[in-house]
């Protein structure tokens, strides 16, 4: 999804930049100039956009290290009750 809103911003940006909207690059550098506004532009737009699906990756994170939490805890207390 991220490569996506990129690409487009890419796309925006060459074209911006092709018709004069934007200003072109120095010399030779005008393909690493669009990618550096793709870069600017699809950064907030990544923030933003993909808040939703961040949010839901973070909840899976986070449910996934306390069970592994509860697993280690629960070995532990095992462990801690066995006597020679």
């Amino acid at each position: 999804m991220r490569l996506s809103i990129f690409v487009g911003c890419f796309v925006v940006a060459a074209v911006a930049v092709h018709f004069g909207l934007v200003p072109s690059g120095v010399g030779g550098s005008n393909v690493v100039w669009v990618i550096l506004l793709a870069l600017v532009l699809s950064a907030p737009l990544s923030f933003v956009l993909l808040r939703k699906q961040r949010d839901e990756m973070s909840q899976q994170i986070v449910s996934s290290v306390d069970r592994a939490k509860a697993r280690l805890e629960a070995n532990r207390t095992r462990e801690d009750g066995v006597t020679p």
